[in-house]
């Protein structure tokens, strides 16, 4: 395995008053795509910067393989950034951008030319190879970026936000390049984004920061399926999040009491007890939506009437806000799987049945009752 691990210990990071990382620590392991995610100002880009050696920690130690990297300069770390504005030199070609780092070492030109080539093919540039960055497209330059960050064979790349200044579609196309780069390189990528679509799609591990500190780290299924507490199921992606009392337990399923809404079902692979006030959460596609009350069901399924309170078509799926007997709005997608020629059947202000698997639903955390 290529690239390097990286060993974060109790790193704490204060800037004045404000408390940036709050004793964060963390293994990533050799060549794995690794994502920092989170909102704006979490500290993942403060993380990122420690690691690299723009800052120094005001405590805990950073580690490659075994080796403590706090006392060398960022030059000496073996590793590389790629930045969101690109960093690119303007009066330089495309070939001369990659090439930069190259003519530093001083190497022949000949070994220049061979590897600049390399990565050329790499990033999809050829043909591109005299063009100054002005005459590229956004996605293009940020490519130059990261074949100029890789020609020096660092163990370890980090990229902090590198795609948030492209539009949707062009992020999508350049992050599943990215994906297969690092398929081909083969080292350890550390990637920063608030993007959680993104984190997702490419990602081995995800740590999902907040306030400086990490709340979760897994993969991106474990991440999405079975979320550490209510900030992690609300950040990644959509759920609904219901306030209830757990009323019995009978083996692995739970019954909770959610007052107006009477007893639903779920099964969780945590701890807890009966009397206990917790959050279910359960995502918006689980739910199934009808207009006739499901026939049979079976008995570990959980079923509430409603009505819709707004109905959005949006191509392949529909989003549905749903209001309970008891005031919740549930936020439900269904899927279209056929062809509709008289549109949706269900619409705005229908009478409907939710129902779902109570393997569906998840336990997040305790609160207070």
């Amino acid at each position: 395995m290529k690239g390097s691990e990286v060993r974060v210990e109790h790193a704490d990071k204060k800037f004045g008053d404000f408390h940036a990382l709050k004793d964060v620590s963390l293994t990533i392991k050799k060549g794995e795509f690794f994502s920092l995610l989170g909102p704006s100002g979490c500290g993942k880009t403060t993380l990122l910067r420690i690691i690299a050696g723009f800052e120094d920690p005001s405590s805990g130690a950073v580690f490659l393989d075994e080796t403590n990297v706090l006392p060398l300069p960022p030059d000496r770390r073996h590793v590389n950034t790629v930045f969101q504005n690109y960093a690119l030199f303007p009066h330089l070609t495309v070939f001369e951008n990659i090439a930069f780092p190259l003519r530093l070492k001083k190497l022949p030109l000949a070994e220049i030319r061979t590897r600049v080539t390399k990565y050329l093919h790499l990033v999809q540039l050829v043909g591109h190879e005299h063009k100054k960055p002005s005459q590229l497209s956004g996605g293009q330059k940020q490519r130059v970026a990261i074949a100029r960050a890789l020609i020096n064979e660092p163990s370890v790349l980090l990229l902090d936000e590198p795609l948030s200044a492209l539009d949707a579609k062009l992020r999508q196309q350049l992050l599943m390049d990215l994906d297969l780069i690092h398929d081909q390189v083969g080292i350890t990528f550390i990637y920063v984004t608030h993007d959680q679509s993104e984190a997702l799609s490419v990602s081995d591990r995800v740590a999902v920061m907040s306030e400086g500190r990490v709340l979760q780290i897994g993969t991106p299924y474990e991440i999405y399926e079975a979320p550490a507490d209510a900030f992690v199921a609300q950040f990644i992606g959509d759920t609904n999040l219901l306030k209830g009392t757990i009323t019995g337990r009978d083996g692995r399923f739970y019954t909770i009491d959610t007052e107006s809404m009477g007893p639903i079902m779920v099964t969780t692979d945590r701890d807890f007890s009966v009397g206990d006030a917790v959050l279910h959460a359960i995502r918006p596609e689980k739910i199934a939506i009808t207009k006739q009350k499901p026939a049979s069901l079976p008995d570990d399924w959980n079923i509430l009437p409603g009505k819709v309170f707004e109905s959005i078509y949006s191509g392949f799926q529909s989003r549905f806000d749903v209001d309970s007997p008891g005031k919740y709005r549930f936020k439900v997608y269904k899927q279209h799987e056929s062809f509709l020629e008289m549109g949706p059947e269900i619409k705005w202000t229908d009478d409907v049945w939710l129902s779902w698997d109570a393997d569906d639903g998840y336990l997040v955390e305790k609160t207070r009752p």
